[in-house]
């Protein structure tokens, strides 16, 4: 970093640890005793920090991580700076565990795009800086720094997991991807991801060899058609049924392998993935939560997914492959009809912006669901396109992580989309300055409308005294 952007990172990271600070005051002045799922994370905090390591709530899904790490870090501060009594563990001290994390989760964002675009000469200080603030405010994981949830300390791990791969330092990308999986078990699709990225510099290696050994250009020459994409299938396939690389692949990724390894023995031993209640958390193929992904992400993204570029783009390529489009629509339609799935909690639970999205749009009529598929199709296209950057073989790994952490869930949660949504924006090309203030401006308007309804717009059930908030 040159001194100019050292100095204006370091005022950013500031001026939104403040803002951040300021609304932690603001939530905890509104909203001093735990809230939805905080009721089952905060006692178990609070047991943990009693020493009752053996207690635990059979409603929690999720493996000890978050309340471990809150011991380690609170108990020493308690310790240090003579802290005593109720304010130990209490649900605010455990609340700001998150807000470091936000703080951390900044930080990692800006050395990632620094480290995935540092080929690109034409990316300014001052972009990097700002992209890096937009996604360290992205709505679904900001709101839930000021709350006690896994999701800032999921991505915290999962991110710096990420870094070091890219850095080649993969027993601590490993390691890291542990503490990820102790705070949410689907992290470990994302450890299979940083395996993935050392098994595709491999593959973009022997590719490129394979091409120039046929003389053709480069890499992207081979996305274009259906027989491109066989022959690429079939050097993959050829690639990693050979001893040889099969050993030397073993020997680059033996960190993951052993985590991955622990993570099947871990599931056989439970009995499954989820630790409680997992009734309420089945397993199943719910191909339209691709789609919702894909929905999510186009609405967030929107200034770089949804321009008249690529609506133009996008109608022409409709125009030039009918037959291709008319079997994903098909394909489509015929996932839906058969694979969606609806949770007993979307249906019930008025506090989630979920509900209302699937009452306002999705239980309008039935056909609604069928007659989204052409934005399905054009933001799976737009989001496609904007990762034509990337070897064809990195983007087959992401879908495939992709796929892996979205369709067996059952219950429609944005959460759910937080970190394959990062990983995404992490990678896509620099917009243009105009974009970038656009989707930063767009961040803001978005998290002052939820705070706004969370900390002001209340409401309560019939029969019950306890006051309700929307949220995320």
């Amino acid at each position: 970093m040159e001194g100019g952007e050292v100095y204006g990172f370091s005022a950013a990271m500031s001026g939104a640890f403040l803002v951040s600070s300021l609304l932690f005051a603001a939530f905890n002045r509104r909203l001093r005793e735990p809230y939805m799922d905080e009721v089952f994370h905060v006692p178990q905090a609070q047991a943990y920090c009693q020493g009752r390591f053996l207690q635990w709530d059979p409603m929690i899904t999720t493996l000890p991580g978050l309340y471990l790490l809150s011991v380690g870090v609170v108990k020493p501060a308690a310790w240090l700076f003579g802290w005593t009594g109720n304010i130990v563990c209490s649900t605010g001290m455990l609340r700001f565990i998150n807000l470091l994390f936000s703080a951390g989760n900044f930080y990692l964002l800006y050395l990632l795009l620094l480290k995935i675009h540092q080929k690109n000469k034409a990316v300014s200080g001052f972009q990097r800086i700002l992209s890096s603030l937009t996604l360290a405010i992205f709505p679904t994981l900001y709101f839930f720094t000021f709350l006690y949830y896994t999701d800032p300390g999921s991505v915290f791990f999962t991110l710096f997991a990420y870094l070091m791969c890219l850095y080649g330092n993969h027993k601590a990308s490993a390691l890291l991807g542990f503490c990820g999986f102790m705070f949410r078990q689907t992290n470990i699709v994302w450890t299979v991801f940083c395996a993935g990225n050392v098994v595709v510099e491999k593959l973009n290696e022997a590719w490129k060899t394979e091409l120039l050994k046929k003389k053709d250009e480069k890499i992207s020459s081979m996305k274009g058609s259906f027989s491109d994409l066989i022959r690429i299938l079939y050097f993959l396939i050829e690639y990693l049924i050979s001893p040889k690389n099969l050993v030397m692949l073993i020997v680059l990724t033996w960190p993951y392998i052993i985590l991955v390894t622990a993570f099947f023995v871990f599931v056989f031993m439970n009995g499954g993935i989820v630790v409680g209640d997992r009734n309420s958390h089945e397993a199943c193929l719910h191909f339209p939560q691709l789609f919702y992904f894909l929905s999510f992400t186009l609405f967030f993204s929107f200034p770089h997914l949804l321009t008249p570029t690529k609506i133009r783009k996008f109608l022409l390529s409709l125009r030039k492959h009918p037959v291709q489009y008319s079997l994903i629509t098909v394909i489509s339609l015929f996932l839906i009809w058969k694979f969606t799935y609806v949770h007993k909690y979307l249906l019930a639970d008025n506090r989630h912006y979920t509900f209302y999205v699937w009452r306002k749009i999705f239980q309008r009529h039935e056909l609604v669901k069928y007659l989204l598929v052409p934005v399905y199709i054009f933001a799976g296209w737009s989001f496609a396109d904007t990762l034509k950057s990337k070897s064809v073989f990195w983007t087959l790994m992401y879908f495939v992580c992709l796929l892996a952490v979205t369709v067996p869930q059952k219950l429609l949660e944005f959460r759910y989309f937080i970190l394959p949504f990062l990983i995404y924006r992490l990678n896509i090309p620099f917009p243009s300055l105009y974009r970038q203030l656009l989707e930063l401006a767009f961040y803001i308007v978005v998290n002052v409308v939820a705070f706004s309804l969370f900390l002001n717009k209340t409401f309560q059930w019939p029969n019950s005294v306890e006051i309700q908030r929307f949220m995320w």
